[in-house]
């Protein structure tokens, strides 16, 4: 399909010179192709603003996770809950922190209280699980609209070309001309709406597939930390019910 297209294109090249003109071929075009265009570029412009916004928060998590990391450690080495509580809610964006407060939350509560005794640890697990969970949902926002328009742009832009070719040969039949001059300028516009479609496709598929391993990535890193926390509350559980000993 594609020697086809580029042996079509050679011929419109030697049957005559035809102007790539992008002012007059809109005005040419009808209100079908136009509409295909004007859908093209609100899908692109969609695309590239859920990408800086994916991208500004994933950058932001895991940057803001690296420093929120050591300081919890720190904190939670000495025992200080409460410490450790106030550092998680420094770091808003890290993906870390909103998972880590939760349970230190929810231990925290849990052992003030005496209506459930001994079941701090389950109440924690169940609180990290929700909070991945939402987590999870934050920041996967958008990313499955990036594989939605990378999937549907290039059939957008495949039926402005159908509906371009159809009134080129329209023209035709009304201008009672044959040779590919006479279908040039129609071709030319048709193809123009495969093109805009790959254009918004690619870099969506692209997009897509860089922001589901960096999604892995970043929830590999908070089932990590909800595993190593519950860890730690098991230790501290198991020491303060040797020291009531």
């Amino acid at each position: 399909m594609l020697l086809k297209l580029q042996v079509f294109a050679f011929l419109l090249l030697q049957e005559g010179q035809v102007a790539f003109d992008i002012q007059s071929m809109w005005a040419q075009m009808g209100w079908t192709a136009r509409a295909v265009v004007i859908i093209m570029f609100i899908m692109s412009a969609y695309s590239i603003g859920i990408m800086i916004d994916r991208l500004i928060a994933f950058n932001g998590a895991r940057k803001q996770s690296r420093l929120f990391a050591p300081a919890v450690a720190g904190a939670l080495r000495e025992g200080k809950l409460d410490e450790a509580i106030k550092i998680a809610d420094r770091y808003k964006k890290s993906h870390l922190a909103k998972v880590v407060v939760a349970g230190l939350q929810e231990f925290k509560a849990h052992q003030l209280s005496s209506e459930i005794p001994g079941e701090e640890i389950e109440a924690s697990k169940r609180a990290l699980e929700r909070a991945e969970a939402i987590v999870h949902a934050e920041l996967k926002r958008g990313i499955s609209a990036l594989a939605t328009i990378g999937s549907s742009a290039v059939f957008v832009g495949l039926f402005g070309t159908v509906v371009g070719i159809i009134n080129a040969f329209q023209g035709i039949s009304t201008e009672k001309s044959t040779g590919l001059g006479a279908v040039a300028g129609g071709i030319s516009e048709a193809l123009v709406a495969t093109a805009i479609g790959l254009f918004v496709a690619i870099p969506a598929v692209w997009m897509f597939n860089y922001f589901t391993t960096r999604l892995e990535s970043l929830d590999v890193e908070m089932g990590n930390s909800s595993s190593e926390l519950i860890d730690y509350f098991l230790k501290r559980s198991h020491q303060r019910a040797g020291a009531g000993k």
